[in-house]
């Protein structure tokens, strides 16, 4: 009978699979809100999560490319209002 639990051989592929879901997530919540702080993070996890070889490799390329439409999506507004609003509507 053991007393602990046996180590975990492939945490690492585990690890990649949660950056792959929480870059998808963030990129998607970036394209509502803090695009300017969510899309830099999607895209870094995703990067992460492709380099450590996901088995969530859509879920990554789908967080890259959300990642990716913050970015965008900020640089249009910027340009088309011509400043950067930090305070909500209200």
């Amino acid at each position: 009978m053991e007393l602990t639990a046996p180590a975990r051989r492939f945490t690492g592929t585990r690890d990649a699979d949660g950056m792959a879901v929480a870059s998808f997530v963030l990129g998607l919540v970036g394209l509502l809100v803090m695009n300017i702080v969510l899309g830099p993070v999607a895209v870094v996890l995703a990067a992460l999560a492709l380099w450590r070889g996901t088995a969530r490799r859509g879920r990554a390329l789908l967080g890259l490319a959300l990642g990716i439409a913050d970015l965008v999506v900020l640089a249009t507004l910027v340009v088309g209002n011509g400043v950067v609003v930090w305070s909500p509507v209200g």
